[in-house]
């Protein structure tokens, strides 16, 4: 089962990225580098809950 979620900066709590991942295989949070336009520079980015 694929869960939707929302990927966050962890230093300006910026949501810039969606994506999915399947909750059965992959039980932590998932933590990316990513660029943040925001901060203008590539930062982790952590598993957040889909704003409804």
């Amino acid at each position: 089962m694929q869960t939707k979620f929302v990927m966050a900066c962890s230093e300006c709590d910026a949501h810039n990225y969606t994506t999915s991942k399947n909750r059965q295989n992959v039980e932590k949070k998932l933590e990316l580098q990513k660029y943040c336009s925001r901060c203008k520079r590539h930062t982790k980015h952590s598993e957040t809950r889909l704003r409804k």
